[in-house]
């Protein structure tokens, strides 16, 4: 039997699953999944709405059952699901009462080893159990640090008998390595609950899945290690900002060249205010790809100008991140260099060599660190931990790919609040 593609709704609203589910059974998926995110904000409702206007499709109902196996597997099968989901984690009696839940109404259980620490060892368990499937699943937070679930699913597997299903992260690069791995099931849920057109989406993934060959795409992946530039260059400050939990700019630090775009590791350095030796030096230490941020105390005179840029060009420096003055700003413009600094003026100080480089500076009451990845756009500078950057990058790139569906659908004719039920959702 060739692979099947299923499509994760994971909305927190029913229109906007419905929605994505009309394109993506367009685009030739095979299976609807109620992703636990909209069970929980739609209730079995979503459930019974889905096999209403999809009649032949099956249904997952991902349940993530831990407790009451029976009860919450004749829910999902009574609202029309076809697949209830229990999790590995489970005990052995959940398990099997999902099971003989299941036998009464002509239902299928599906094992997720999501959170399980020896996942082989339980998927083989649950087929001794009875469950009809496994699922392997990679989580969107170990997502956005970079992991994905193709080895435990290859190990998987080869350990059982019956089908194997899979979901963490998957996009058309991915799918047909999914399948080569040993997936029977390929289930999607950002590269197509998140693309602009969710119909073209699934029929690119399908195919992948059906020819075993990869299809490139921009967005859907994820950023480890030298990854981390080509995701922060997509993004916004803003993207960064909402990913990350509403992570403050550096107050007060203003863009001087409209549309440039800063993104690199930070080269810091302390300096007395007015005292450009220290900056004009770390011309020459930082490497390439950096953003040199500077301490210059947040006041006047200058510290950086047009000569000092013309050497970071040459330098292929990212970008210059100034708390204090900088001047020249005409030339700086011309040559496009990223450029940000708390004031502007015409006077500079003197080169007087007092301060340090590659030190932890404070900016903007944000410590930051050798190394931390700075992003600068017309919006402000964002600092992410060194330690972090990678889960930030691919949290921001989310936000990203979500506000592309919400903007279409805005484009369509809707309204952010239409789109978004704002009202559903204050605070009554």
């Amino acid at each position: 039997m060739p692979p099947r593609l299923q499509v994760a709704l994971d909305f927190v609203n029913l229109s906007e699953a419905l929605e994505c589910a009309r394109r993506a059974v367009e685009g030739g998926a095979d299976i609807l999944e109620v992703g636990t995110p909209l069970l929980k904000a739609e209730g079995l409702a979503a459930v019974r709405a889905l096999r209403s206007e999809f009649p032949v499709l099956p249904i997952v109902c991902d349940t993530k059952t831990m407790d009451a196996g029976r009860t919450e597997m004749e829910g999902a099968a009574k609202a029309g699901a076809a697949i209830g989901t229990v999790m590995g984690a489970a005990s052995d009696a959940t398990i099997r009462e999902c099971v003989e839940a299941a036998a009464n109404y002509g239902f299928k259980v599906e094992l997720d080893l999501l959170g399980v620490v020896d996942p082989v060892a339980r998927a083989r368990r649950g087929e001794e159990l009875g469950v009809h499937l496994i699922g392997v699943h990679c989580p969107i937070d170990d997502q956005m640090e970079g992991r994905d679930p193709f080895a435990v699913l290859r190990a998987v597997a080869e350990a059982v008998s019956i089908p194997v299903a899979v979901a963490g992260g998957i996009n058309s690069e991915t799918a047909a390595r999914a399948v080569a791995a040993g997936a029977s099931v390929v289930i999607v849920g950002g590269a197509i609950n998140k693309a602009a057109d969710p119909r073209e989406a699934a029929r690119v993934i399908r195919g992948a899945m059906l020819s075993g060959e990869a299809v490139e795409t921009t967005l859907f992946k994820r950023a480890t290690g030298d990854e981390i530039r080509r995701i922060l260059q997509m993004v916004s400050t803003p993207n960064i900002s909402d990913g990350a939990h509403r992570l403050r700019c550096l107050e007060g630090i203003l863009p001087r060249v409209p549309g440039s775009k800063a993104v690199g590791p930070a080269f810091t350095v302390r300096t007395a205010p007015g005292d450009w030796a220290k900056p004009v030096e770390a011309i020459d230490h930082a490497p390439a790809g950096s953003v040199i941020v500077v301490d210059a105390g947040g006041v006047p005179p200058a510290i950086w100008g047009e000569l000092a840029t013309h050497s970071a060009v040459q330098r292929r420096l990212a970008g210059i991140v100034v708390d204090g003055a900088i001047r020249d700003t005409p030339e700086i413009r011309r040559l496009g260099f990223p450029a940000f600094s708390r004031q502007v003026t015409s006077h500079a100080g003197e080169a007087k060599g007092f301060g340090e480089e590659d030190v932890p500076v404070l900016v903007s009451a944000i410590r930051v660190f050798p190394g931390d990845w700075v992003v600068g756009d017309d919006d402000g500078v964002v600092v992410l931990p060194r330690a972090k950057a990678a889960e930030y990058a691919n949290r921001a790139m989310d936000c990203l790919e979500k506000e592309n569906r919400i903007r279409r659908r805005i484009d369509e004719g809707s309204t952010l609040n239409q789109v978004a039920e704002i009202y559903r959702w204050e605070k009554k």
